[in-house]
């Protein structure tokens, strides 16, 4: 059976139930894998116990920057991704990895199609062999909402359309009938950072769709997104992204070049 299969069936083995176990051996191997891609706006992938990539679904695979899942076969993060980025990643598999244990909820950056960061939340279990020991592990990516929190969304809102600007925090948890205390302990709950880092990251997003979009000069991009010293706007970016603005810039050039293909 395909790490399809048992990306989908692995709660039943908790099951221990010997009827479900030997249905699950009549499948056809792949009988389960065009699921995947029916599930809307949402990335499925499986990985060995070496991190190794083992199935992805087409969305993922076009957001790795692949054409074909054959392509993907045996990839690491950090073949993939920026450093930062993969070393997230790599950190929340091998934990999960150690103990055995799903991680849920995480809400995280991920690459979109055209490779610029967004906000995701994904979901990772363990997959486990029949003898018990752990053979890797599965996740699903989809992009990250927050719904039927009105109050929490017209502060998103605020930030959303005012991240370039000098932000009055203050003003804006007014406006959504928050203090202060409640708007980051609300927001903290939701997106797992402050609504001050938030904006940084924001401005770091922008900046990111700018350097692939655009051939301003990276002060001048840094200027436009919100920051005041280009100093300051490279360490944040490098921090959050895992490489320079410029190195970011020349990456993305090259590989739409055809010239620096993922691995």
């Amino acid at each position: 059976m395909g790490l399809y299969e048992i990306g989908i069936f692995v709660y039943f083995y908790d099951m221990s139930s010997e009827s479900v176990s030997r249905w699950i051996e009549t499948l056809q191997p792949g009988t389960v894998r065009d699921l995947f891609e029916c599930l809307p706006n949402m990335m499925y992938f499986a990985k060995d116990s070496h991190l190794g990539l083992m199935a992805g679904n087409r969305a993922f695979v076009h957001h790795c920057g692949f054409k074909d899942e054959s392509e993907l076969i045996g990839k690491t993060d950090h073949e993939i991704f920026p450093p930062q980025m993969a070393e997230k990643f790599a950190q929340d598999d091998r934990q999960i990895l150690e103990s055995g244990k799903a991680m849920n909820d995480m809400v995280e950056l991920f690459p979109n199609e055209m490779g610029i960061p967004g906000w995701y939340t994904t979901d990772k279990i363990p997959l486990f062999t029949r003898s018990g020991e752990i053979a890797g592990l599965c996740g699903l990516v989809r992009s990250y909402q927050v719904e039927g929190d009105e109050q929490l969304k017209s502060v998103t809102e605020s930030l959303m359309g005012n991240f370039a600007k000098k932000t009055s925090m203050s003003a804006i948890a007014k406006g959504a009938g928050f203090s202060m205390r409640q708007m980051e302990r609300r927001f903290q709950e939701a997106y797992k950072t402050t609504p001050i880092q938030y904006v940084m990251r924001l401005r770091v997003l922008r900046a990111c769709e700018m350097l692939t979009t655009s051939h301003k000069p990276v002060t001048s991009i840094a200027l436009e997104v919100g920051f005041y010293d280009h100093s300051a706007f490279s360490r944040k970016f490098s921090a959050l992204i895992g490489e320079s603005p410029r190195a970011y810039r020349n990456r993305y050039q090259r590989k739409k070049q055809g010239g620096d293909r993922p691995g």
